[in-house]
């Protein structure tokens, strides 16, 4: 029976220094620990591995990209394998361009609770090392514009705070954590209110200090919304040309706010979405549509 362990006092400065919760990602790694073991146990490490044989392992990477969730990953092997009995040495950071044969961190651990634990680190180092390295490709397209890609509310349940990290992690820009932080006011609501005048207003009646940005579809709608006071404005589905009027618009009227391109961008179109002088692009698919990034365990010594 699963039994999890606590995480170390350095595992937790670390995802505290990546403004991570401690306590919820070691929850989510007992949950999918658990998942894996199905209330049973590692059938195959219980029966190959004596009890007591340490070993020395690396993670490594079989691909180009940027490695993120290594203190993640540092939480699954202590859950399984305990503190006292594991030792994780990072070998890169997270934000670090990795390369094909390249180790990431090495951990001396007890052989059975490394493999138990195998699976559950290497699902959350490869997914968030995707994320990441999908955004690097975003941001080093559209480095020296001045726009920053930013990611959106399109994540895997239970992961967004991880998501999210690994977003800065690819030098990216997180948009609102949750509903809660900021006011988007999308066309349904402006439906529901009876216009972007209506449904800022309202908006401030109700919380009158968090960022309110309000998605527009035509420049008329720009100056609407800029008239409203918006902090930011979401220009959804503008060709490089109305972005431009745009850019123009909100620089005569309201040269504080915010711009942000979203809608069917790609990386063959974002360096030149982020010369028209937007501030922001956004891409669901930084978290939603990320590849993983391959990266193995391997075993390099039996120590015991």
């Amino acid at each position: 029976m699963f039994v999890p362990q606590p995480i170390s006092a350095e595992t937790r400065a670390r995802l505290l220094a990546g403004r991570l919760d401690p306590d919820a990602v070691a929850a989510i790694v007992r949950m999918a620990v658990q998942e894996d073991l199905m209330g049973g146990l590692d059938v195959t490490s219980a029966a190959t591995i004596p009890a007591d044989q340490r070993s020395v392992a690396t993670f490594g990477s079989r691909q180009h990209g940027v490695v993120a969730g290594l203190p993640i990953t540092a939480a699954a092997v202590e859950a399984v394998c305990g503190d006292a009995a594991s030792e994780f040495e990072y070998l890169v950071a997270d934000g670090d361009r990795v390369e094909p044969g390249q180790r990431v961190a090495r951990v001396t651990a007890p052989t059975r609770g490394l493999l138990t634990a195998e699976r559950t680190a290497l699902n959350l180092l490869c997914h968030l090392s995707g994320v990441a390295s999908l955004t690097r490709r975003w941001a080093d397209a559209l480095d020296g514009t001045g726009a920053v890609v930013r990611d959106t509310r399109k994540t895997t349940p239970g992961l967004r705070a991880m998501e999210k990290y690994a977003v800065r992690c690819g030098g990216g820009a997180n948009h609102r954590m949750g509903l809660a932080d900021m006011a988007l006011v999308k066309d349904n609501h402006v439906a529901a209110a009876g216009g972007v005048g209506e449904a800022y207003r309202l908006v401030r009646d109700l919380e009158g200090t968090i960022p309110v940005e309000i998605e527009v579809d035509s420049v008329d709608g720009l100056r609407e919304a800029l008239a409203a006071g918006a902090d930011e404005v979401l220009l959804d589905n503008f060709d490089t040309d109305l972005m431009r009027t745009a850019v123009a618009v909100r620089d005569e009227l309201a040269p504080g706010t915010k711009l942000e391109a979203s809608g069917g961008l790609t990386l063959e179109v974002a360096r030149s979405v982020g010369e028209t002088g937007v501030d922001w692009i956004a891409v669901g698919e930084l978290t939603h549509s990320a590849r993983v990034l391959d990266l193995g365990l391997d075993l390099e010594a039996i120590l015991d």
